[in-house]
């Protein structure tokens, strides 16, 4: 089996990963940083803890990433302790963080350079999937790169799907983002101009689930109807850096973006009004303050 490196075991999304990958029988070593409560277990099963980037690069034939976004990709990968400052010819670095299509496209050609794989591989589904390693994984790579990993990301993943080329995943995920935030952002909306209306809204959600409009984006936010404001374990203000990432890319390939523009801006607002560190179902709590009406049941 392949000697894995992990950087992001304390997320969210990563410490799924991670677990599963240890269960599974991979030796690994990670990257500790503040938050060593969320490590724990993955060090009583097995895990090495390194000090940095550089070393994990020089000790690994695959080293995961599960970070925020690009700026901090690029610090893990560039910086003066990063990936690359103790990388050796072979290492394959996979980053499934959802980052931007350029960006990749540039760490790809600087890794090149050093003899090293780079590999965007980002994920769909939640945390609940990723603990129960059953995430979904697109996956930007040459065919026999993709042969290579997938047994390693099955380990997680219960759909690990070859979207294509180098650099292809990062922008199939921005467009499944992309959906699944309009869909947030119409169903917040809806339930605010419906509670205006005077409608039962749960006659609404009554009629979507036995329709076509149904999905399991809008049951999470349905939720909200009954108090439950983490159906969408998705924190508000990563997704509206998702969807900055989504109309930058519209807008370098001369795409027009309107709906993409106008739910960056509903997430942006619902950010300004102090919801960025919630769930994406707090669209609904930033609707409710900007109609002034009570939609989520306290």
């Amino acid at each position: 089996m392949s000697k894995l490196g992990f950087i992001g075991a304390s997320g969210l999304m990563g410490h799924g990963m991670a677990k599963n990958l240890l269960a599974k029988g991979h030796a690994m070593a990670i990257t500790v940083h503040h938050n060593r409560e969320r490590v724990a277990d993955l060090l009583a099963a097995g895990a090495a803890e390194v000090r940095s980037p550089a070393v994990l690069a020089g000790g690994c034939d695959i080293v995961f990433m599960c970070v925020t976004g690009s700026p901090q990709v690029e610090a893990v990968v560039t910086g003066p302790e990063g990936l690359m400052a103790g990388a050796k010819p072979g290492l394959i670095i996979v980053d499934c963080s959802t980052s931007e299509p350029d960006s990749t496209t540039r760490l790809r050609e600087r890794c090149a350079a050093l003899g090293v794989l780079f590999v965007d591989a980002p994920l769909a589904r939640s945390p609940v999937e990723a603990e129960a390693g059953r995430l979904n994984v697109m996956v930007g790579a040459d065919g026999q790169t993709f042969d290579r990993l997938a047994p390693v990301l099955r380990a997680f993943a219960e759909n690990v799907i070859h979207v294509g080329g180098p650099g292809s995943a990062h922008v199939i995920k921005l467009l499944n983002n992309f959906i699944a935030q309009a869909i947030c952002t119409a169903t917040a909306e809806a339930f605010a101009v419906g509670q205006r209306a005077g409608v039962d809204l749960t006659k609404l959600v009554e009629l979507i689930s036995a329709g076509a409009v149904n999905s399991g984006i809008f049951q999470a936010m349905a939720k909200t109807l009954q108090g439950q404001l983490d159906g969408l374990k998705f924190e508000l203000d990563n997704a509206r850096k998702d969807i900055r990432y989504y109309t930058h890319l519209a807008e370098s390939l001369a795409v027009p973006s309107i709906v993409g523009e106008a739910v960056h801006q509903s997430l942006s607002i619902a950010s300004a009004l102090g919801y960025g560190q919630k769930f994406v179902p707090s669209l609904v709590e930033a609707q409710e303050q900007l109609s002034g009406v009570r939609i989520v049941r306290r």
